[in-house]
């Protein structure tokens, strides 16, 4: 990922400095196990802790052998030679294969990177509950079709997110704890040089789980359902962002980003204030997405494995994490600093004259006594000619008699009262958080 979307913490996960630092963690914990039975000399896994892996030194050996994972154990081989341990570095990689070190370290990688991840997580439903309760009771308008529908609050749209947010919580936390597992059952996974118990405790060391069964590799499944669970993070995200795109329109404005004072909206008209916080969410959104796609695509591999899914993972890792981070990130901040225009709101939601109340008068009607069809039919009809001769419904609908001949008005008032409407937004809240 470029460095544009790069946080640093999480950056430095990604390294080719720390990829080999994880496995030489993996190779160090798969040499005390081994040495803790007896399979290789106590002195081995002694000397192995001594180990470098140097990154420029393995990028000089791969370019010759085109093989990194022989690349690495060749450049930790030659530091232990430096040191005089030439007979111990014999028992360096001893009975693994190379993808025993690379999904195991991976797997390292993946949990530090989950924890960041987990962290802006937290974060951004902090700050969406808090807005939430905020602006609980300001009415806005709904909207259905980009229609105006029916009287909601700017604090149920927060609330609603919030909800959502918690399910990726969810998801994203068995997803990140189905990732959480190693494998060291070696060239087809039947255990042919290693024991299970060894590989038990060889990743109960790493903080990794065994992977129950494996081939040469772990099964892609848990990967893809990771990178999915991060593409509905971002589409989360994306939509939060749409939300707030449309909300700052001019025609709407009921609320925008925040701008700060020297902050540039365009090179040519100075008036401009642009959601670019929100676009770049919508963007890289797709970036998350895009990915998903390539690592569905990486659960079948020839006879259960093959390498085509290495390449698309040195990508899609990285990738995925870097933005998923800068994206809750990003969204936290442009909530945390949403400018809120409840007085805008008030306008729009008044701007139909009273149209938004159809509904209710149609239910407040057939409850007086008027057969619904008939009642839709009326209500109609007021509606689409207060709409279409830009008249006030709520002024029109008192002048006809076989409205008021129902309905007086005291209950007409009550009809256009949207706080009427608005009576469960104290339930819905307890609902979502409880007392």
């Amino acid at each position: 990922m470029i460095k544009r979307y790069t946080r640093p913490a999480i950056g430095r996960i990604w390294t080719e400095a720390s990829k080999y630092n994880c496995w030489l963690k993996v190779e160090l914990a798969a040499t005390e196990v081994l040495a803790e039975d007896g399979v290789v000399p106590a002195s081995a896994a002694a000397a192995i802790a001594k180990g470098t892996a140097s990154a420029e030194r393995i990028s000089e050996i791969e370019a010759e052998v085109k093989h990194d994972v022989i690349a690495f154990t060749t450049a930790v081989s030659e530091s232990l030679k430096s040191q005089g341990l030439a007979e111990e570095s014999r028992w360096l990689h001893y009975g693994l294969t190379s993808n025993d070190i690379v999904d195991t370290a991976q797997a390292l990688q993946i949990k530090e990177a989950s924890a960041l991840i987990r962290t802006g997580l937290a974060a951004l439903l902090a700050v969406l509950k808090r807005r939430a309760i905020e602006f609980k009771h300001t009415p806005t308008i709904g909207r259905t079709h980009g229609i105006h529908a029916e009287p909601t609050t700017f604090g149920l749209k927060l609330l609603n997110w919030y909800a959502e947010m918690e399910r990726n919580v969810a998801r994203f936390d068995a997803a990140a704890e189905d990732m959480r597992v190693g494998k060291l059952s070696g060239a087809v996974g039947t255990f042919g040089h290693l024991k299970p118990e060894h590989e038990e405790r060889i990743c109960e060391r790493l903080g990794l789980k065994a992977a129950p069964v494996a081939t040469q590799v772990i099964q892609r499944d848990r990967h893809a359902a990771y990178i999915g669970t991060l593409a509905i993070i971002g589409s989360t995200l994306d939509k939060i962002a749409v939300e707030i795109r449309h909300l700052q329109r001019t025609e709407v404005r009921e609320a925008q980003e925040y701008f700060s004072e020297k902050q540039k909206g365009s090179s040519a008209m100075p008036h401009k204030k642009n959601p670019i916080t929100s676009e770049q969410i919508s963007g890289l959104a797709r970036v998350l997405r895009s990915n998903s796609q390539a690592a569905l695509e990486n659960i079948a591999l020839w006879h259960e494995r093959d390498i085509s899914h290495s390449s698309v993972e040195r990508v899609i890792f990285p990738d995925s994490t870097i933005l998923t981070d800068y994206l809750l990130f990003k969204t936290t901040d442009l909530i945390d600093r949403l400018l809120v225009y409840p007085e805008r709101m008030k306008k729009n939601l008044e701007s139909t004259g009273g149209l938004i109340f159809s509904g209710q008068l149609l239910l407040d009607l057939a409850e007086a006594g008027m057969l619904r069809e008939d009642a839709y039919r009326l209500v109609q009809s007021h509606a689409m000619r207060a709409w279409k001769d830009d008249l006030v419904f709520r002024d029109e609908v008192p002048k006809d008699p076989a409205i008021t001949s129902l309905l007086s008005k005291e209950k007409l008032d009550r009809t256009f009262d949207y706080s009427r409407q608005l009576g469960n937004v104290d339930a819905i809240f307890k609902r979502v958080l409880g007392e």
